[in-house]
């Protein structure tokens, strides 16, 4: 039974060939999936994200990610003055501007905002 012990160990320890590198496979197969399915689509958002707020420019009607909606009045190399309400101004960082404010798109410019349904 003793002699027995030792020859499993050799043979555990042993190289397997072609047997190791398929034990990886399904290891190596999840980080691709993981990849494709996480980590690119966040790039992708991510790139997209910084081309948005690299193309910003006076007059932009934004959105902050906390929530606050206004209207571009001056843009320096990291920070973005807002105008909030009639003479109300605030400075946020550029990275800070989620997108375009929702329905900014929707109205001509010069043309009055559509009416709110409360």
């Amino acid at each position: 039974m003793l002699d027995i012990i030792p020859a499993l160990i050799a043979q555990a320890e042993a190289p397997s060939g072609a047997g190791g590198i398929l034990g990886m496979a399904p290891i190596l197969l999840m980080f691709v999936v993981i990849y494709f399915l996480m980590i690119r689509p966040q790039q992708k958002q991510a790139k997209k994200h910084r081309d948005y707020v690299a193309g910003l420019k006076k007059g932009d009607e934004v959105v902050t990610n906390s929530g606050i909606f206004g209207k571009i009045e001056a843009i320096e190399d990291t920070v973005v003055r807002l105008e909030i309400a009639r003479d109300i101004k605030i400075r946020v960082l550029k990275s800070q501007i989620a997108g375009a404010q929702p329905g900014a798109a929707d109205v001509a410019p010069g043309a009055p905002a559509p009416a709110r349904k409360d």
